[in-house]
C-alpha cells in the first residue's frame, strides 16, 4: 500500500487538486486542501519512505506467521534475520533513506528543509516549532520507529516464546521428524517443572533416544504424520504411550499449549467487543462474567 502511494503520488495530488477546486461542498474542498498542504510536506515524504523500509523488512516474516503451513523454525530463522535487517538499518540506513527522499521531494517538487537548524530536545512547542526540519530531529525519529519495531518482535518472541515455540517444532512428526532436536526438545520439557524434575528429565533424555529410532526406521505407522496430534492418536492407537509415557506427557503439553495461547488471545480481542465506550465504567466482576460468555 505504502509503495503504492509513492507510485501514485502525482495522481494523488491531482485528485486532491482537483477536488480542492472543483468539488461542489465547501467543506470537502477544505479537507481536500488540507490533505494536498499535508502530503506535500518534508515530513510527510520522510516518515512515508521511513515506514515502507521497515515494513518491507519485517513483510517477510509477518506472511510467513500468518500461513497456517509455515515451518516454524524457518519463522524463526525469519525472526533473526528481520531482528539483524532492523540492526543494520539502524547503523547505517539514515544516509540512504535520505537519498531517497530527497529524491523523491525533488521529483515531486516538495521542499526540502534546511537540516543545519539547530534541535533542542525537550524545549518549548514554538522552539520545538522554528526546527521542526533540523537534522538531528529526524535522526531521533529515524531511531524511535526502528526501536519500536524492535522491541515490539522482542516482545512478542522473548526468549521464553522462542524456546517454546522451537521445541514444539522438534516434535513434529512432519518429514520423519525433520527437525527433531533433542536440545530443544529438552529446553521445552524445562519449562514444566511440576511435571518433569531432575529425575524425570533424565528418563524423559533416554526415552526421546529410543522413541526417534523406533519413530523414523522401525514402524511405518509414524511415517507421513501431518502434525503433532497425529503423532498422539498414533502413540494411543499402538499403545506405545505407555512404553514412552514421558515423550507422550511431553507431546500432550504441546497440545495444550496453543489451544491456551489462542484462548488469551481471544479473551482480549473479545474485551473490544465487550468493554465499549457505552460500558467503559463495567467493573471487573461482571466484565469477567460477560467474556467468560462471549469466548
Amino acid at each position: 500500500m505504502l509503495d503504492n502511494l509513492i507510485v501514485l503520488f502525482p495522481s494523488i495530488i491531482h485528485v486532491l487538486e482537483f477536488t480542492a477546486r472543483e468539488c461542489p461542498n465547501y467543506a470537502d474542498r477544505i479537507v481536500a486542501e488540507s490533505l494536498m498542504g499535508k502530503i506535500k510536506e518534508f515530513d510527510f515524504a520522510f516518515m512515508l519512505h521511513l515506514m515502507l523500509n521497515v515494513l518491507t523488512m519485517t513483510n517477510e516474516l509477518s506472511c510467513a506467521l500468518q500461513r497456517m503451513d509455515q515451518d516454524i523454525v524457518n519463522a524463526m530463522g525469519l525472526l533473526a534475520l528481520t531482528k539483524q535487517l532492523l540492526q543494520t538499518m539502524r547503523k547505517s540506513g539514515f544516509g540512504y533513506l535520505m537519498e531517497d527522499v530527497s529524491s523523491f521531494c525533488d521529483k515531486h517538487d516538495i521542499m526540502i528543509p534546511n537540516m543545519d537548524a539547530r534541535y533542542f530536545p525537550g524545549k518549548s512547542k514554538r522552539r520545538a516549532l522554528d526546527v521542526t526540519y533540523s537534522y538531528h530531529l529526524h535522526v531521533d525519529i529515524f531511531y524511535a520507529v526502528i526501536d519500536l519495531h524492535f522491541q515490539e518482535l522482542n516482545r512478542c518472541f522473548d526468549a521464553v516464546s522462542n524456546d517454546l515455540l522451537l521445541g514444539m517444532a522438534s516434535l513434529n512428526p512432519v518429514n520423519s521428524f525433520g527437525n527433531f532436536d533433542k536440545n530443544r526438545i529438552m529446553k521445552l520439557a524445562e519449562y514444566y517443572p511440576n511435571e518433569f524434575d531432575s529425575s524425570q528429565l533424565r528418563d524423559l533424555s533416554c526415552q526421546l533416544d529410543s522413541f526417534i529410532l523406533y519413530a523414523c526406521g522401525v514402524d511405518k505407522r509414524f511415517f507421513g504424520l501431518k502434525g503433532i496430534s497425529d503423532l498422539a492418536k498414533v502413540l494411543i492407537k499402538s499403545d506405545l504411550h505407555q512404553t514412552w509415557p514421558l515423550v507422550y506427557l511431553l507431546i500432550k503439553l504441546t497440545l495444550i499449549l496453543p489451544v491456551a495461547t489462542a484462548s488469551v488471545e481471544r479473551a482480549f480481542s473479545s474485551m473490544n467487543y465487550i468493554k465499549s465506550e457505552l460500558r467503559n465504567s463495567i467493573n471487573d466482576k461482571f466484565l469477567n462474567s460477560c467474556l467468560v460468555c462471549y469466548v
